[in-house]
C-alpha cells in the first residue's frame, strides 16, 4: 500500500498514544485522557516509543496490498489481509510464542490503521487567488 508521510507518521503516532494509554493507570482510571499521558512523556520518551513501534509496523503497513481509497475515506483491509503482512515479516519465532506475537502485532496494525486520517482529494484543493 502506498501511503504518504503524513498517513504514515498519524498511524504510527496513533499506535503509540494507545500503548502510552494502555499502560497508564491514572488514563485506565479514567483520571486523565490519553493526550494528557502522551504530553507528560519528554521528547525522548516519545521518540523511542514511536521507534520501536516503527520497527514492527512500518514494513507490514508498507507490505499491505494496494487498495483503492475513495477521497473523504480510510484505507480498509480485510483481517486475512493484515494477518499475510504480518506472517511475512515475522522473525524466526516458533510455536505458541509466534502465534501469540503474530497475534498481538496484528491488533497493533489494526489500530495503527485506526489513526490513518481519511485520504483528501488533491484536485479539490483550493489555492488563494493571491499567489
Amino acid at each position: 500500500m502506498r501511503f504518504t508521510e503524513h498517513e504514515l507518521t498519524a498511524a504510527l503516532t496513533g499506535a503509540a498514544k494507545s500503548i502510552v494509554a494502555a499502560k497508564d493507570k491514572d488514563v485506565r482510571r479514567g483520571r486523565r485522557d490519553a493526550e494528557d499521558a502522551w504530553s507528560a512523556l519528554s521528547r525522548y520518551e516519545r521518540f523511542q516509543i514511536v521507534s520501536g513501534l516503527g520497527d514492527q509496523l512500518l514494513p507490514v503497513l508498507v507490505d499491505l496490498p494496494d487498495v483503492e481509497v475513495e477521497s473523504g475515506t480510510r484505507p480498509t483491509f480485510t483481517d486475512e489481509q493484515i494477518a499475510a503482512s504480518v506472517e511475512a515479516r515475522m522473525g524466526g519465532e516458533r510455536g505458541i510464542r509466534r502465534k501469540a506475537l503474530a497475534k498481538a502485532r496484528v491488533a497493533l496494525v489494526k489500530v495503527a490503521l485506526s489513526h490513518v486520517p481519511p485520504r483528501s482529494d488533491p484536485d479539490a484543493l483550493t489555492v488563494p487567488d493571491h499567489l
